[in-house]
């Protein structure tokens, strides 16, 4: 497992409290060496500033590459292009292409799905490359223009909650793939042995790029609650029960960390290439998920 890499999921903080508590959070799971840091993009594009404003601080803060999500919220595709733009110039190395919700009350001609963002992406990327070269100096030899940013796209482990068909979300993976898309992160799922069969399915239909899974430490059973009406997946009921008969917040924080590090390590051993780890900007569970995986340092623990 040594040379095993993570990478962190952060959203920009919506109180006041929350964002003067990021930054020790941040820094304690950059101490970690992630690969990068994700930073969400809200809900029909709702938190757009915020997120540029999260984008910037990792850029600024950490040595840490910072992959911006986006979403084909826009009306049109022209706006769509601008914020790519935007978020290269704050800071954003990567992306995380999603088709995200769809914006109430838009017109047509914007994206219509994550593949042709994921196609966006990298025709603005090109523009970009092209009018930042610079000319060749005295010696004779060019400059060369921006580096390609890599582009995720999200993977769904049991099916997408709105497919038609048993094989949708592997069509869409594939046609992400064709598009240009570098690598697939899971979205939340929690048994092991769903993320080795999907694998498999995906690799049998023609998909060939590394699909990193997703892992959630649950620490209290409103969460587990809510993560399972997000997203539609079926319950870990070894992991509701222990949560809901344990009576302190601090056994239910061991129960979460250890049913997590327990499910990544199966996970790895299914041949994960890497994990993805949310984090509800906090470094306390997901550090120590990692401290038991091997994968981080001496213990870290937040002040509050």
């Amino acid at each position: 497992m040594p040379g095993t890499s993570h990478s962190f999921e952060l959203y920009p903080p919506r109180t006041a409290r929350s964002a003067a508590a990021l930054p020790a959070a941040l820094e304690a799971l950059a101490a970690t060496g992630p690969e990068y840091f994700s930073v969400t993009y809200g809900a029909s594009g709702s938190s757009t500033e915020a997120s540029f404003d999260l984008v910037r601080q990792v850029a600024d803060r950490t040595d840490v590459d910072v992959m911006a999500h986006l979403t084909c919220s826009c009306a049109s595709v022209a706006g769509t292009a601008q914020l790519v733009r935007r978020l290269l110039d704050a800071g954003a190395s990567r992306f995380l292409a999603v088709r995200g919700d769809p914006v109430e009350g838009a017109t047509a001609g914007g994206l219509r799905s994550a593949a042709e963002l994921v196609q966006l992406i990298h025709r603005v990327q090109a523009e970009r490359a092209t009018w930042g070269r610079r000319l060749p100096g005295p010696a004779g030899v060019g400059g060369t223009g921006p580096s390609r940013a890599r582009v995720a796209v999200a993977a769904f482990v049991n099916g997408h909650p709105d497919s038609r068909g048993r094989t949708d979300h592997l069509d869409a993976l594939l046609a992400k793939q064709i598009a240009g898309a570098d690598l697939a992160i899971t979205q939340l799922f929690f048994h092991p042995e769903d993320y080795a069969a999907f694998v498999d399915r995906a690799r049998r239909w023609g998909i060939t790029i590394p699909i990193v899974p997703g892992v959630l430490p649950v620490t209290s059973p409103a969460r587990l609650t809510r993560m399972l009406e997000l997203s539609g997946e079926d319950e870990p009921n070894d992991l509701a029960i222990a949560l809901e008969v344990e009576p302190t917040d601090e056994g239910r924080h061991e129960i979460g960390v250890a049913h997590a590090a327990r499910f990544a390590q199966a996970l790895l051993d299914a041949g994960a290439p890497a994990l993805h780890l949310y984090t509800f900007n906090r470094a306390d569970a997901v550090v120590a998920v990692l401290e038991r995986l091997g994968l981080a340092p001496a213990p870290i623990k937040e002040t509050t």
